[in-house]
């Protein structure tokens, strides 16, 4: 099973909106068949097994990190290929988090007579695909917002300089995040001032990400360069100005108006629309205004914070724009869960605590 969820990690940048999956066959104590699931519309992890198995596999055994598919979507069903191979025993990390289809492969596997087990290595099944398992249970993505900073958590100077406070190792590796995104989310006051693209360009990938704004005013020029490439997104609160929506479908965006009672966008709402679009995991590269609007609304699952061993001082511009707080238990608790050097600058991942720890971690 560790070697199959290893092939399902090749998954990481390709596979979206599908979940990452990896097979592993064996036969009398020996493997005999690999595969793992390489991009979405092409064959699932266990049909490439199957292909590349040599030989009779009548009463085999295939590990397989997630639980196969019992339903015709957009390739045939899994568990139809297993039984017809004469696989005779599966054995299953997780079983599927969609509430529609959990159980139902496991179920035709044993009424075809073959054997079924669950929960090897459960733990890190579900992490590998924390997107797929949120959106299923919770109707949104998984959110993971990164920022750079200086030591003392600064993001800026207060005339908005920021390039380059993090080195580029760390600009690398934020890239990588990109392209495990379905989508990468930045707001309209980051737009105005860096004029970003959110493409991934520092590593090799198939597919780049989908582009989310916030925009409350539909403020985005139009020759901004976030609407070109990629399908772009753009949710406002603003949806009066007919010719300015227009102009941007003329360009390809999609403009979705979520206002909330203070005339500000819904974000809440935006990210069961964005779930509605199949999108899994999105990542934040926003200001302190946004960043801290999404906290506060307890809507960011992972913090991922790149620290550069340098000082700005005290009025330069800040991670997050929160509430004050008059009273230390209303803090924002966080669980660490990886702290290292990337090149000169330190990387730490956390996690946001909740009640909900569904949502919350991949345990």
């Amino acid at each position: 099973m560790s070697q199959a969820l290893q092939l399902a990690e090749k998954g990481r940048y390709s596979t979206t909106p599908n979940p990452r999956v990896g097979c592993v066959i064996t036969q009398h104590g020996k493997i005999i068949a690999r595969g793992w699931h390489e991009r979405t519309g092409q064959p699932h992890a266990e049909i490439n097994a199957l292909n590349s198995a040599e030989g009779d596999m009548r009463g085999a055994t295939a590990y397989i990190t997630l639980e196969p598919c019992s339903h015709h979507g957009r390739t045939p069903p899994c568990a139809d290929a297993l039984i017809q191979a004469g696989i005779g025993k599966v054995i299953i990390a997780m079983q599927d988090p969609n509430p529609l289809v959990s159980g139902r492969g496991c179920a035709l596997l044993q009424r075809a007579g073959v054997s079924v087990q669950t929960g090897l290595l459960e733990a890190q099944a579900n992490k590998l695909n924390l997107g797929f398992v949120t959106r299923m249970t919770h109707q949104r993505p998984w959110v993971r917002l990164k920022i750079a900073a200086s030591l003392d958590g600064k993001t800026a100077l207060t005339n908005g300089s920021s390039q380059w406070i993090t080195g580029e190792a760390a600009r690398q590796d934020g890239h990588r995040w990109r392209a495990a995104s379905c989508a990468v989310l930045t707001g309209i006051g980051t737009l105005k001032h860096d004029d970003p693209q959110l493409t991934v360009r520092h590593i090799e990938t198939t597919r780049q990400p989908k582009k989310v704004l916030v925009d409350k005013r539909l403020d985005i020029p139009l020759d901004a360069k976030l609407l070109q490439g990629e399908e772009v997104f753009i949710f406002t609160a603003n949806s009066d100005n007919a010719e300015k929506i227009l102009a941007l479908n003329e360009l390809g965006a999609q403009v979705i108006a979520l206002p909330d009672a203070q005339g500000n966008v819904d974000l809440q709402r935006m990210l069961h629309k964005l779930a509605d679009f199949e999108m899994n995991e999105l990542l934040v590269e926003a200001g302190s205004g946004l960043n801290g609007a999404l906290v506060h609304a307890g809507l960011v699952d992972e913090l991922i914070l790149y620290l550069a061993p340098h000082l700005l001082g005290d009025v330069a511009q800040g991670m997050l724009k929160l509430p004050e707080l008059s009273d230390l238990d209303k803090k924002h608790s966080l669980e660490l869960q990886d702290v290292r050097m990337i090149g000169q600058d330190i990387r730490v991942i956390a996690r946001r605590l909740s009640e909900n720890s569904g949502r919350s971690e991949g345990k």
